[in-house]
């Protein structure tokens, strides 16, 4: 117990200064996966094409659904990341109260912006292990069980609407589908092509959804 008691407690800076890079560094991770999906997205976009070239329009709407949730994902992770920057700029003021008081004082701010950023499955781990330093320092409360538990449910998968896909399509091959002259290739041509293009899809399908996991 004397042990403990003479120990030296933490730099509240040099905690503060951890606190920053740690969120820094999950930025960073937000920013490779956002540039993962969107370069994933662009060779589902030339398969919405081909699919449209060849008239399979239940493949291009298909692959045209998977543009959907990828850029829904991508400004969830754009979202994560402004959430980010608030709590940097909090900790940012906390620094300035701890060279003026030598000490952190209990801050609402923080503990609303780690309350929010824990309901976010990316970074659900990162922030409750950052929330039980804060806590042990005195920045914020402890949090309560019930909100870490429900924490563990929060996540909400919005289903892409048919109007949300039908943009996709229009955008990306409403050209192709407008100019489609009628079908020119023989039965035995045209399923040999979409063998093949069903196998490309596959591909692109598993390389998004790990980038997506």
């Amino acid at each position: 117990m004397l042990k403990s008691f003479f120990q030296k407690q933490p730099d509240p800076k040099e905690l503060v200064r951890k606190w920053q890079q740690d969120l820094r560094k999950e930025q960073r991770g937000l920013d490779r996966q956002i540039r993962d999906i969107q370069f994933e997205e662009k060779k589902v976009q030339k398969a919405i094409k081909d699919a449209a070239k060849r008239g399979d329009m239940d493949s291009a709407k298909y692959l045209a659904k998977q543009i959907v949730q990828s850029r829904k994902a991508i400004t969830r992770l754009y979202t994560n990341k402004a959430q980010m920057v608030s709590l940097g700029t909090s900790l940012t003021e906390q620094m300035a109260m701890v060279k003026v008081a030598g000490a952190m004082g209990r801050s609402t701010e923080v503990m609303k912006e780690v309350s929010s950023m824990i309901k976010i499955p990316e970074l659900q781990q990162q922030m409750m292990e950052m929330s039980k330093e804060m806590c042990k320092a005195g920045l914020i409360d402890e949090m309560m069980n019930e909100a870490l538990d429900s924490a563990l449910d929060a996540e909400d998968m919005e289903e892409e609407t048919e109007s949300e896909v039908q943009k996709v399509l229009a955008e990306i091959a409403g050209e192709t589908m407008a100019a489609m002259p009628g079908a020119n290739k023989t039965k035995v041509e045209a399923q040999a092509e979409e063998e093949v293009q069903e196998e490309e899809m596959a591909q692109l399908r598993a390389r998004l959804d790990a980038v997506k996991a």
